[in-house]
């Protein structure tokens, strides 16, 4: 094997193990839900999804998990203040 492309194995091996470098600005995916299968977006900061849930609430649990899975690599998702402060 090349030699530059052998460092280049080993930078990214290097920088996979960096997850804090890596910030997604745009992402879309499809959720299979325990119902029906969802379009979940994340477009200039802000998070989108298909479901009814976060039609009325800015928020479900596509997106929530979603945060979970590419944990400090895309913006958090808003809870609103309502939820919040029932909880």
């Amino acid at each position: 094997m090349h030699s530059s492309l052998i460092g280049k194995i080993e930078k990214a091996r290097l920088y996979a193990q960096e997850r804090d470098r890596v910030r997604f600005e745009r992402l879309a995916v499809t959720f299979r839900g325990e119902n029906d299968v969802h379009r979940v977006e994340l477009a200039d900061g802000a998070w989108r999804c298909s479901c009814d849930f976060f039609s009325g609430w800015g928020v479900c649990s596509h997106t929530m998990a979603l945060e979970k899975i590419l944990q400090g690599m895309v913006p958090p998702v808003q809870i609103p203040d309502a939820v919040r402060a029932s909880a």
